[in-house]
């Protein structure tokens, strides 16, 4: 059956889906395959066992639905435009954005603070980089972490 996941706490590793039978079906993390962690609103394909769905597939086929964030393009945005904190906003991080917006521009009145957001900016474009697609989509997506 198809349907399109609900949520998933990653917490309890639990998680609901809506079926495309109008019902809704809870399922547990040993469930998902491959063992990545679900986002919600992926679209996926499962099979029911009693009232639990079972063996969970995302039917993403490696392309980006809305509000999905890839890592790649948060990288190049810090590379090229994190003094300007784009890679923030892009990540939904605004504060931290308006921060680093303020620092990039205005901070170089004083030098100091635009050395210290451009420093920041290529450490995130690194840290983005070498994290696993998985951990990146916890950290920064799921979490919403604004910082490292």
């Amino acid at each position: 059956m198809r349907g399109r996941l609900l949520g998933f706490d990653t917490r309890t590793g639990n998680g609901q889906i809506s079926g495309d039978d109008g019902r809704r079906y809870p399922f547990a993390s040993a469930d998902w395959r491959p063992r990545i962690l679900p986002r919600s609103g992926q679209a996926v394909d499962f099979d029911i066992a009693g009232d639990r769905a079972i063996d969970i597939y995302s039917l993403g086929g490696g392309g980006l639905a809305v509000g999905d964030k890839n890592k790649i393009a948060a990288a190049l945005l810090a590379f090229f435009l994190g003094v300007l904190g784009v890679h923030k906003f892009y990540l939904g991080r605004t504060t931290a954005g308006v921060i680093m917006l303020i620092g990039g521009t205005l901070g170089w009145l004083a030098f100091f603070p635009g050395m210290v957001v451009m420093v920041i900016s290529l450490v995130e474009c690194v840290i983005y980089l070498v994290t696993p697609d998985e951990e990146f989509e916890r950290r920064y997506v799921d979490e919403r972490r604004a910082w490292f």
